[in-house]
């Protein structure tokens, strides 16, 4: 970051610090105008996928001429990252001038991803967004992205993460992550255990909101001619591609499509071309992403066991390769061992890679 002072003002925001809270936030939004109010949003969380579900559907939308904001985190390299517009992340001019903005508005002290998600904010209303797409930070009932009212929420899945701050049960997970449905709202969900499910259906029969089922009420499904076809809630669309690499792309990619359609039923329709273009074109780093190929090099930003299945699911399923050497690193505070227990069979040589992080 070019500017020291925004850098310096960042720097000293612990970007590990967690607030369960909304009054923090609540009040810099206040005094900034409440520019949450000047979009509308489709709120996800999730154990795993959030960031690919939600790059989905900022590309449909935008394909359908929607000026749209997205909102994901943590970033890769640059905290810009977390913040675009219509595919193009904020400039450092506009980055820098809203958080001096954010600041002034400040009285109680914001954590990091407080800050960052009230700069998200301010700078959507300035580019005049149509709608947002919030990817949740942590947990969701007292995430900074629960202050909008979204015209769908999304819960890709649910699975052990950060169990010392959501619970060490899937249950009191699920609870957590339940708190973006509103009352009289609508949700869509990729959640594939009984009791979890049977949960989220009470919690939405309990506000009044609707839940649509991923492979119940709409699905992804592959043709003989290796095209896509969804079969949706209220309409179908085929000969769809998934660049994404990964069949859990696919459920993302179903849920992306399903929470369009929400959104089309809330005014903003989207053709079937623009959701074709949309998923064709999606572009999200760190997800299998290929940088090499023959030899092929992978990166992966898998975390927690279930993420890390899935990749070994697609590492046999997708490539072909006599030997696997595995470059790994992950923050102390994740189940490392659950996830080398699932990896380590598949690699013939393991680099293991210290973090430079507190955590």
């Amino acid at each position: 970051m070019k500017n020291s002072r925004t850098s310096q003002y960042l720097d000293s925001l612990n970007i590990n610090k967690m607030r369960f809270g909304l009054g923090a936030i609540t009040s810099v939004l206040s005094r900034l105008g409440h520019p949450q109010k000047s979009f509308k949003a489709v709120t996800i969380t999730g154990t795993n996928g959030k960031g690919s579900t939600a790059a989905m559907i900022a590309a449909m939308l935008h394909k359908a001429g929607y000026c749209v904001g997205l909102y994901t985190s943590p970033h890769l390299i640059d905290v810009r990252e977390r913040i675009t517009v219509n595919g193009r992340k904020i400039s450092r001019k506009d980055f820098d001038r809203i958080i001096v903005c954010v600041r002034k508005k400040v009285v109680q002290p914001l954590t990091y991803f407080e800050f960052i998600t009230a700069v998200a904010f301010e700078y959507f209303k300035t580019r005049k967004a149509d709608i947002a797409v919030l990817e949740v930070g942590l947990g969701g009932r007292l995430d900074a992205t629960n202050v909008c009212r979204p015209l769908v929420s999304v819960i890709t899945n649910i699975a052990f993460d950060h169990t010392a701050y959501l619970g060490r049960t899937l249950t009191s997970i699920a609870v957590e992550k339940a708190g973006i449905i509103k009352p009289h709202g609508l949700c869509v969900t990729g959640v594939a255990q009984k009791k979890i499910l049977g949960l989220l259906q009470d919690i939405c029969l309990q506000r009044g909101a609707s839940l649509y089922r991923l492979n119940h009420d709409f699905r992804l499904a592959r043709q003989k001619n290796g095209s896509l076809l969804y079969e949706g809630v209220y309409s179908d669309v085929k000969n769809l591609t998934v660049p994404l690499r990964g069949e859990h792309q696919l459920a993302n990619a179903a849920l992306a499509l399903a929470a369009v359609e929400m959104c089309a039923r809330k005014g903003f329709p989207v053709s079937e071309t623009a959701v074709r273009a949309g998923l064709q074109n999606v572009r999200w780093e760190g997800r299998l992403e290929v940088l090499h190929i023959s030899p092929w090099v992978l990166l992966d930003g898998a975390h927690n066991p279930a993420g890390i299945g899935a990749l070994c699911r697609s590492l046999k399923k997708d490539f072909s390769f006599r030997h696997l050497i595995l470059i790994f690193g992950v923050l102390a505070d994740k189940d490392y061992r659950k996830m080398l227990q699932k990896i380590v069979p598949l690699a013939r040589v393991i680099i293991l890679a210290p973090l430079k992080a507190q955590r």
